[in-house]
């Protein structure tokens, strides 16, 4: 079957895409307002999209009612954003942080989730996630009214220690961070801890293994 997504409501692409590219990871997105107020929600519309300079994107989607949503604002207003890596325990209070709370509501007390401070941006990161990312605005493209497509620049990086196994390579324990995806809908989310192994193939080894006339 073959959908026109050109012909479709918006709420339908939404459907389409968070029903077909899945397990997307969530950046659970820390920022603050030009006048101090801290926010956090989070976004599947991320991922990694550049290593120099080492960049993420993430969209803000419009709210339902089409306006602008905080994480968008703050970004806008200040240039910057932490992306913090959701946990199987940080799950239900980044669900939390979903709530669709008055604007300038501090989501991360509501959702009782602990904080450190930055060390290169303003907004805080997330004491408790296995993984943070400090990003100041590399480049900002509109794609609808009130929609923002935001490259960060990764200008800092933290990785709770015990999951580091050498810092000089760097190499980690990344099953340990038990980290967790968004799959269909907007209540269903996926563990990362079913994995398999595959090595790449390469050329010369085809060649050897005569796969190739």
């Amino acid at each position: 079957m073959q959908f026109d997504l050109q012909n479709m409501s918006p709420l339908a692409r939404l459907t389409f895409l968070t029903g077909t590219v899945v397990p997307r990871p969530i950046a659970l997105v820390t920022t603050i307002s030009a006048s101090g107020a801290c926010n956090a929600a989070p976004y599947s519309f991320f991922g990694i999209a550049g290593i120099d300079p080492p960049v993420v994107t993430i969209t803000v989607l419009p709210t339902p009612d089409g306006k602008m949503k905080d994480t968008g604002a703050n970004i806008l207003a200040t240039g910057e954003f932490v992306v913090n890596l959701v946990s199987e325990e940080l799950a239900e209070a980044m669900n939390v942080t979903c709530i669709d709370a008055p604007f300038g509501t501090d989501e991360l007390v509501l959702a009782g989730l602990r904080t450190s401070p930055s060390v290169k941006v303003r907004p805080v990161r997330i004491a408790d996630s296995p993984v943070s990312l400090e990003c100041s605005v590399h480049s900002k493209m509109p794609l609808s009214d009130n929609q923002v497509l935001v490259v960060g620049n990764i200008v800092q990086a933290h990785v709770a220690d015990q999951y580091v196994i050498d810092p000089k390579e760097p190499a980690f324990d990344t099953p340990a961070f038990r980290l967790v995806g968004a799959m269909h809908g907007a209540k269903w989310y996926a563990k990362l801890s079913d994995r398999f192994e595959m090595e790449r193939p390469t050329w010369a080894e085809w060649v050897r293994q005569g796969k190739v006339k």
